[in-house]
Order: structure tokens, then C-alpha cells, then sequence
């Protein structure tokens, strides 16, 4: 069901450190920073030819990312993304395997521009796992 891994997303406190980090200390392509009002954060990807990092850091007082950073000041991994070709498919099938699909179950458009869903992460090894149909 699940494809390739589409990118590994980090939550960052400080997203122009982050970023100058990537770019300038690692050597990486980074990509323009760039608000998701919807989702509460700013994004930047960094593009690594076989996959990507996703750096964010929260947007608005009212960031479902923010509690993430209160425990853990300095950043980390947040979740991880896979790719799916039918994305009501497969949270339908999730769904029937007893997983947890997080918000009301519906899509929502993501980073890039495509439909996206999460799932909890008590179900998958502790790890938040974002579906993302492309």
C-alpha cells in the first residue's frame, strides 16, 4: 500500500537557523520558505534526490506544532511522510485494520499541494505517519 518515503519532517525553533544549517553546513539544495496558514506552520524543504526533509517551524500562537517544541526545545523528528497512490483507499483500509486516522478522516491539502492524512502514532511503533497521494 505504502510507496516510497516522500520526506522526514523536522520541527525546528528557529527555521532560519535550521535552514542556514542545511544549506551552508551540509551543502544541501534548500527550497524557499513558505507559510501554510492551514496547517500552522512555515515549511522549507530540503531536497536530497531520493527523498526530502521537511523543516518547520510553528505559525501563530495557535501551532499544533507548539506543544511539540515545549518538549522538546531544541526541535526533532515530528513524523514521516509516505507516498500512497489512493489516499481514501487507503485510510479505508487502515481504518478496517483497527489504525486511528487523526482530525475528522477527511483529506486535507498538504505542503504540496496534494491530499494528506495522519495517523496516530500509538499505532505505528510511536512514530506520527503522514500519507500523502501522489
Amino acid at each position: 500500500m505504502i510507496g516510497k518515503l516522500n520526506h522526514v519532517a523536522i520541527i525546528v525553533p528557529d527555521l532560519e537557523k535550521a535552514t542556514a544549517l542545511y544549506r551552508d553546513t551540509l551543502g544541501a539544495k534548500v527550497l524557499p520558505p513558505h507559510a501554510l496558514p492551514e496547517h500552522g506552520v512555515t515549511a522549507v524543504f530540503v531536497e536530497l534526490g531520493n527523498t526530502r526533509v521537511e523543516l518547520l517551524e510553528p505559525l501563530g500562537a495557535e501551532s499544533p506544532v507548539r506543544g511539540f517544541l515545549s518538549r522538546n526545545p531544541d526541535g526533532g523528528m515530528h513524523h514521516v511522510c509516505y507516498e500512497v497512490a489512493d489516499i481514501k483507499a487507503a485510510r479505508d483500509r487502515l481504518r478496517a485494520s483497527g489504525a486511528r486516522v487523526l482530525g475528522d478522516g477527511e483529506p486535507r491539502i498538504g505542503a504540496h499541494g496534494k491530499p494528506v492524512l495522519f495517523l496516530h502514532p500509538k499505532d505505528f511503533c510511536g512514530t506520527l505517519i503522514e500519507l500523502e497521494e501522489v
